[in-house]
């Protein structure tokens, strides 16, 4: 039987090495309702976001190289769809300090 949830994804502490935020089990639709990037070290940054499909290497992205500023927070409000496998990642130009919060349906096939 299929189900859906609504579930949280907090990632603390994002640098500049690839951050898986969320991931799609396998068996499982995620439908990404909002991500929001806060920059907590009080450096501007740049982040690139993006999809990992099927967690292959081929990566698809959402944002390169965007602007964050200093203590400021990023929300991406379009909605998108991880399927089975897939993950969303977040890395920085530089070892910065970066929380990520990803809201999102869970759906089971």
């Amino acid at each position: 039987m299929a189900t859906e949830t609504l579930e949280v994804s907090l990632t603390a502490g994002v640098t500049n090495a690839e951050s898986v935020v969320a991931t799609a089990a396998s068996g499982h639709t995620l439908a990404i309702l909002s991500v929001v990037l806060c920059e907590t070290a009080g450096a501007a940054e740049t982040f690139d976001m993006y999809i990992d499909d099927n967690a292959g290497g081929t990566d698809y992205y959402l944002y390169k190289t965007q602007a964050l500023g200093a203590n400021a927070t990023f929300e991406h409000t379009s909605k998108f769809v991880l399927e089975a496998t897939d993950t969303l990642c977040v890395a920085l130009a530089s070892a910065g300090n970066v929380d990520v919060v990803v809201s999102y349906l869970d759906q089971t096939l």
